[in-house]
């Protein structure tokens, strides 16, 4: 069996986290072209992968344009609002599809996706890599096996950091909805994916409420003495989403690792320092442009009258830890995201607990190990031309980013949205 082969559409951390993967497994998987407007980000990727001058882009227009395909995939991690036009001009050239989370910032565009991917008869998924999360994905087995009899109500949390908060919702790619999207869909689509994954597709959310707010990191918190660069700043000692922590203490302690790899690309202290000098990630906390919510929760009614809760914080220790707690007619089941699978039943009332493993290699470990089984599991569906074994298609997908939108439009017009 020949490996299947791909074109990486953005070399940044996402990109290069799914390419890993030709290093793990180069039996099944080949990374043959790129396409990536940073030189520095371009050039390693040729280089590690060994890929042909002729496949190296500098825009993934310029792959679209060629007659031929030159791979069986394109693996698409431009930011949020550069998913659409690359996924449908691609798909109309025969590359299967995988597309970064999320799928496109407005439902239209997202239909226009997936009625691309139909009608081009390619194979399709989107890194919504929580499905894929050994811990989750056991939680789905007991649900079906019933283990806790029918689903009553989920309460599941995601934590996502304050300086991971202050990392990319405040100073980053994500802080202005304008230039991305709300934090929600950005942060928390495959959250409240988790939620039609374990409700069941039979068994669709009806309705929808949601209430959230941008606090704390705002120009009226600032501090008196404050400046607008957190290395100048007489305050940084005592600030805890100081860049001098975030990211020069890191380095200091030699990790380039992210965060600090999206402010340098190198490993070089004289050029982290110049960067956070004269760009957006040494800006004070309390001076910049960002608009997204710092704190959010989606309430859910399911068709079934079962009911969910999903919360996003910004202001945690845990950084993407999530938690969550299932209750059913039987018993509930409990996951601390690394913890073993807890399910206390009602009737015995005795714990078991499933030890489920989540590590992987090197570059692939990201989401506890998701990011490997979600690429290892789209791999095969290419190898076996089966769209059935990614886990979920294109339809299922559309609708739970339809939940996002809904509850966005719920907490915009302070309402109940109705989904029937």
């Amino acid at each position: 069996m020949q490996p299947a082969t791909a074109v990486i559409i953005g070399a940044g951390q996402r990109g290069q986290g799914y390419a890993f993967y030709a290093m793990v497994e180069p039996k099944k998987f080949q990374v043959v072209g790129v396409a990536e407007p940073i030189q520095l980000l371009r050039d390693n990727m040729k280089e590690e992968y060994k890929i042909k001058d002729k496949n190296v882009f500098d825009s993934w227009e310029k792959v679209a344009a060629l007659e031929e395909r030159i791979a069986d995939i394109a693996i698409i991690c431009t930011q949020d609002r550069m998913h659409k036009e690359p996924a449908i001009k691609l798909a109309e050239k025969g590359y299967h599809i995988l597309l970064e989370k999320p799928m496109a910032v407005t439902y239209e565009d997202c239909s226009e996706i997936v009625d691309a991917i139909k009608k081009n008869g390619v194979l399709f998924g989107v890194c919504h890599v929580l499905r894929y999360y050994p811990q989750y994905r056991k939680i789905q087995e007991l649900i079906q096996e019933g283990a806790i009899g029918e689903v009553c109500n989920i309460q599941h949390t995601e934590p996502v950091g304050f300086w991971h908060f202050a990392h990319s919702y405040v100073r980053g790619n994500w802080r202005k909805e304008s230039e991305s999207s709300c934090s929600l869909l950005a942060k928390c689509c495959h959250d409240l994916d988790l939620m039609t994954y374990w409700m069941g597709i039979d068994n669709p959310c009806t309705k929808i409420s949601s209430f959230g707010s941008l606090m704390h990191f705002t120009k009226e918190n600032k501090p008196e003495k404050a400046t607008d660069n957190c290395l100048t700043c007489p305050l940084s000692n005592d600030c805890a989403f100081s860049a001098q922590k975030i990211y020069v203490d890191r380095a200091k302690g030699g990790s380039f690792g992210w965060p600090t790899s999206v402010v340098t690309k190198t490993r070089d202290m004289e050029d982290l320092m110049k960067q956070l000098e004269t760009g957006p990630y040494g800006r004070c906390v309390y001076d910049c442009d960002n608009d997204v919510m710092s704190n959010q929760v989606v309430n859910m009614q399911f068709q079934n009258g079962a009911t969910a809760n999903v919360t996003m914080v910004g202001f945690t220790k845990r950084v993407c830890a999530r938690t969550t707690v299932i209750s059913g007619t039987k018993g509930e089941i409990t996951c601390d995201f690394s913890t073993p699978v807890r399910v206390f039943d009602f009737l015995t009332q005795q714990t078991t607990e499933h030890n489920v493993g989540h590590g992987a290699p090197g570059k692939l470990g990201g989401h506890g190990g998701a990011d490997f089984h979600l690429i290892d599991t789209f791999i095969k569906a290419i190898l076996a031309n089966d769209q059935g074994i990614i886990l979920a298609g294109p339809d299922e997908t559309l609708l739970s980013h339809r939940l996002v939108f809904a509850a966005e439009q719920a907490r915009l017009e302070n309402r109940v949205v109705d989904l029937d």
